[in-house]
């Protein structure tokens, strides 16, 4: 099921994909999504991939969901996984499946 996001103009950044250009190339993108830790931020067009995570949506206001960033590479560092980048990590941290499976579980977090 695809996450739905705070307000309409968000849901439209989310979904925008540009033509021309990748997302962090694209002068017109402004936010990214990362649906393994639930973390937004907005793009910082320097020619890399770096994003500044955000805690509020700039249209509607409301607080962004808290990033879940520092429970993947607990939970990874848990399995044995100490560099996560450079590991081949089990194929659910690699989306947001692996939050549905803890956050399902008698002692997840909510």
């Amino acid at each position: 099921m695809k996450k739905t996001h705070c307000c309409e103009r968000m849901q439209e950044q989310i979904d925008f994909k540009c033509p021309h250009h990748d997302m962090f190339s694209c002068p017109d993108n402004l936010i990214y999504y990362d649906e393994r830790f639930d973390e937004y931020g907005l793009i910082i067009h320097d020619g890399g991939t770096s994003y500044l995570k955000i805690g509020f949506c700039p249209w509607c206001g409301k607080k962004l969901p808290v990033s879940k960033r520092d429970r993947w590479f607990s939970e990874l560092d848990r399995l044995g996984y100490d560099s996560p980048f450079e590991q081949q990590i089990p194929e659910q941290f690699k989306t947001s499946e692996w939050r549905k499976n803890i956050e399902s579980s008698p002692n997840g977090e909510k």
